[in-house]
């Protein structure tokens, strides 16, 4: 896996990465700390990726499952230490899974798969936070 972060320039925090799938996505500051908050910060985009890596395990794991899956959302809520470095200490994982006659007891087990075994970014993370999960199962 590969990326590459080039900086917009000298009149701001904008920086720009390139993946090695060949996406772009950009990243920049707080206007307070020299950004002009044209996109995300980069400990949000460590979030997000972390909530797109657990939910696309869920949808998977669902999906093997032989469940009806329809829709997954998942909604990260996060602290983070007050002193550098600014860590994540406490995170909650908010699933809203939807579909027909989905089981609780899947949707658990795929949460709890995603969190113990497959999500790379959850793993790590979970070293300095503390990860909370909850459920909300939506009929279709």
């Amino acid at each position: 896996m590969e990326c590459t972060i080039d900086w917009g320039g000298p009149d701001g925090m904008l920086f720009v990465a390139r993946t090695g799938s060949g996406h772009v996505t950009a990243m920049d500051g707080a206007p307070d700390g020299g950004g002009h908050n044209l996109a995300p910060r980069p400990m949000e985009m460590l979030l997000a990726g972390t909530g797109g890596c657990a939910a696309y395990d869920v949808v998977l794991i669902l999906k093997r499952s032989r469940q009806a899956v329809t829709d997954c959302r998942v909604t990260l809520t996060a602290e983070r230490a007050e002193t550098d470095p600014k860590v994540f200490t406490k995170i909650h994982f908010a699933f809203v899974v939807s579909g027909k006659g989905l089981s609780q007891t899947a949707v658990e087990r795929a949460v709890k798969m995603s969190h113990d075994k497959y999500c790379s970014a959850s793993a790590m993370l979970a070293k300095t936070a503390d990860i909370t999960h909850s459920i909300q199962i939506l009929e279709a």
